[in-house]
């Protein structure tokens, strides 16, 4: 009878739940990376060389990196619900304005404001997620919701270059245009965000009595389980060894995705095609890591393990991105980018599943924020020394090296993460 329960109320949550948080995140990613397609005719429009792309698109993550701890906590005293909104309708309005930069400058500021005004969203719905889906389905969870990721830029990249075709509207290029359309999205799911979302299970009117009751009851003993592990005060997570080598080791995995996705299109644009053609080749390697992703979070959950699931993958990243380096064939290229994509997508669902095996409460929504701040720090540096080796070298073969090196120590860094395997195992087995 507690099994049928189980299955009946998991069921109708992923249903409700699941396609909100993707089609968010979706959406996040595209309005965060739509910037790699643009530049493949703004950065010639406006005078901008590697370096300064690179540093552009590494500004956003300052002003993320800063305010995303803060914008959680906040998450936490107002409920998901208007503050997902708050970040969504805000984070649309700076995107569409991306169409208007017209230099350094302008460049710089409105990426800024527009990291400041995303920061919170990726923690805040993974917070948002766990308050719903127990630890056993955590990895597939998370593995469905982060597809999301490698699915928009999928969906994104062919899009986004046929937007930057298109002839000028209303005095406004293409790569205008793809800012423009693509921040629209943003701005409608923020306003539904207001009606949609429940703060809580136990404020969840599309369950039944009894399917409410299961679910709080469930989440109330996984907490008091973790708790008695290892309980920590938010003040004590921000010096917390594991938490800290949390940090490193996203950190590796946030320089070797932002390395990639930022400058993939200028990686593929030199096989000699057109834009086009670009979007559609581009498209591959992020195909690979959407799959990676969802089948890499199944098999984490099936043999309930993650630490080294993260360090296998992240050698495989670094292994295709050693082979894209040291090798002028495109085809090669092209395959071990997939390659590289694979490992750096299909880490993402196994990695956030470890933090919120010993953190709960406000300690896990300060905890989650602070990894990814620390993360996303990779952000600023990895694009900004990929375009600072481009210039001076002439290529990107330096800086795929440089990914592939920070990958090899993010899988070390993992390694030494002392993590409770007990707090990852169906709690029915632990006599809950």
């Amino acid at each position: 009878m507690t099994d049928a329960l189980e299955a009946r109320t998991m069921a109708k949550v992923s249903r409700r739940l699941l396609p909100y948080a993707v089609i968010g995140y979706f959406i996040a990613y595209l309005d965060r990376v739509n910037l790699s397609f643009a530049a493949l005719e703004m950065n010639k429009e406006l005078g901008f060389t590697a370096t300064v792309y690179g540093a552009g698109a590494g500004m956003f993550f300052l002003s993320y990196f800063a305010l995303e701890t803060p914008s959680n906590l906040i998450l936490v005293k107002t409920g998901a619900r208007r503050w997902l909104a708050r970040i969504m309708i805000t984070w649309g309005l700076i995107s569409g304005a991306m169409a208007f930069v017209n230099g350094e400058t302008s460049f710089y500021i409105v990426r800024f404001l527009l990291g400041a005004a995303e920061a919170g969203f990726f923690p805040g719905i993974m917070y948002f997620l766990t308050l719903f889906f127990p630890a056993k389905y955590r990895g597939h969870m998370v593995g469905i919701f982060m597809a999301a990721s490698p699915v928009s830029a999928v969906v994104g990249a062919p899009a986004s270059t046929l937007i930057l075709g298109a002839p000028p509207f209303l005095g406004l290029h293409g790569w205008q245009l793809v800012f423009i359309l693509e921040a629209v999205p943003a701005l409608i799911l923020g306003v539904i965000t207001l009606f949609y979302l429940q703060d809580s299970p136990a404020e969840a009117h599309w369950l039944d009595d009894a399917e409410r009751a299961w679910l709080v009851g469930r989440q109330a003993v996984e907490r008091r389980q973790r708790e008695t592990v290892e309980r920590l005060s938010v003040t004590q997570v921000l010096f917390n060894p594991r938490v800290l080598t949390l940090g490193v080791a996203g950190f590796s995995i946030a320089y070797s995705i932002y390395g990639i996705v930022y400058f993939l299109p200028q990686i593929v644009k030199q096989f000699g095609l057109t834009n086009m053609q670009v979007g559609l080749v581009s498209a591959i390697p992020f195909a690979v890591g959407a799959v990676g992703m969802i089948w890499y979070g199944r098999r984490s959950d099936r043999v309930l393990e993650r630490r080294s699931h993260t360090s296998i993958a992240l050698t495989i990243c670094a292994l295709g991105l050693m082979v894209t380096a040291l090798t002028p064939n495109p085809y090669v290229r092209l395959a071990a980018l997939s390659v590289a994509s694979f490992g750096a997508f299909a880490v993402l669902p196994v990695f956030w599943s470890m933090p919120t095996a010993f953190l709960s409460g406000a300690a896990a929504a300060a905890g989650v924020a602070y990894i990814n701040s620390l993360a996303n720090i990779a952000g600023f540096v990895a694009p900004f020394v990929m375009g600072w080796i481009k210039d001076a070298t002439g290529s990107f073969n330096g800086g795929l090296l440089v990914i592939a090196c920070i990958c090899c120590a993010g899988a070390i860094a993992t390694l030494c993460v002392h993590h409770d395997r007990a707090l990852e195992t169906n709690p029915e087995s632990a006599g809950i």
